[in-house]
């Protein structure tokens, strides 16, 4: 495909590479309605050493292309930290520059390291240093979803920083599977107002928020709850921008049901981490009958077996949205729309 920014590329590390799958079908979409041939995945390998070091090989030309390079510094089903996610994807960046790639674009969802992202006592600003590693390695932009802090777009020196939202594909799920006649909208934390508020206006449904007092002596623990708003009688969607431990939703949903008599709970974020021990908690808030469904992203990747294994949990594809802004940038248009 030609055009100012060079021929359309992609290509994947191995943590991105299922995520980069559902981009590319959706990409040649695109390009298929514009009369254009497919494109595929650029080949290429993520080596891994004895001593756990690792290299990423390109197999094919790439000189002069508008690379997008596809990573999911959060997949753990290759047992790679994020470290090591985070490692392969600047190692990918590096190949690339080294090819002479034209343009090269981190398409990272989750932002590693976002919630590092200002200093309290002595401690490291580790957004700051990762964006400043990313760019080094040689990106030019960064696509992520729903970053923690958007003011860690002021990190980067050089490279351009595309925020983008889940918002909408969470929206249209919601609208087609919810019914909105009894909802209300609950912002977990003074935090997440403005997201909420945002949801409950285009849902035309009411507002509550909670305010929690956390306990900073001890790892996402939560240490006392208030509710400003009424959910008696009512279902409720709590929405929030990531799921990590899921301590918040536990506490908040137990204390929504049982103290202020809500109906169905639906719990959504648009970045699903899981990590230990969220799984457990959703289980036994589901069995309880406490919470009806979480509704995240496929920006995290979780193998078909994860979803099988845990009914409660529902994902929202937005590949189709990545790949809009993909093929948006490739051609020189605004994004204007895309990112609002």
């Amino acid at each position: 495909m030609e055009g100012k920014r060079g021929p359309l590329a992609v290509m994947a590390c191995k943590s991105g590479f299922p995520f980069a799958q559902k981009i590319i079908k959706e990409l040649n979409n695109y390009l298929s309605s514009e009369g254009i041939s497919p494109i595929s995945l650029i080949p290429s390998q993520e080596v891994s050493f004895a001593n756990s070091e690792i290299k990423t090989t390109i197999d094919c030309s790439i000189r002069g292309s508008d690379l997008y390079i596809i990573q999911d510094v959060e997949n753990s089903t290759n047992n790679l930290s994020v470290d090591e996610n985070l490692r392969a994807l600047k190692t990918a960046i590096d190949s690339a520059r080294r090819a002479d790639a034209h343009y090269i674009t981190a398409v990272i969802p989750v932002f590693p390291y976002a919630r590092q992202d200002k200093q309290v006592g002595r401690e490291c600003i580790t957004a700051a240093q990762v964006a400043r590693e990313i760019e080094d390695a040689g990106a030019d932009r960064v696509i992520t979803l729903d970053v923690h802090n958007t003011a860690i777009a002021g990190f980067f020196r050089e490279a351009k920083f595309e925020n983008l939202r889940a918002s909408k594909n969470i929206l249209d799920y919601v609208k087609q599977n919810i019914c909105l006649d009894n909802l209300i909208v609950v912002a977990p934390d003074e935090g997440g107002t403005k997201r909420a508020s945002y949801y409950a206006q285009k849902l035309g449904v009411k507002l509550a928020i909670i305010y929690k007092e956390r306990d900073y002596s001890t790892t996402s623990k939560i240490e006392n709850t208030t509710l400003l708003g009424d959910v008696s009688g009512k279902d409720v969607f709590i929405i929030d921008d990531m799921i990590s431990t899921g301590g918040t939703f536990y506490n908040i949903s137990k204390m929504l049901k049982e103290k202020f008599d809500a109906c169905d709970i639906y719990l959504a974020c648009s970045l699903p981490l899981f990590n230990p021990p969220s799984i457990e908690r959703f289980k036994e808030l589901f069995s309880n009958g406490v919470i009806r469904q979480v509704l995240g992203t496929d920006a995290v990747s979780h193998s078909d077996i994860f979803k099988a294994q845990n009914i409660w949990y529902q994902e929202i594809s937005v590949a189709k949205y990545f790949a809009k802004v993909i093929y948006s940038i490739n051609n020189c248009m605004s994004l204007s729309a895309l990112l609002s």
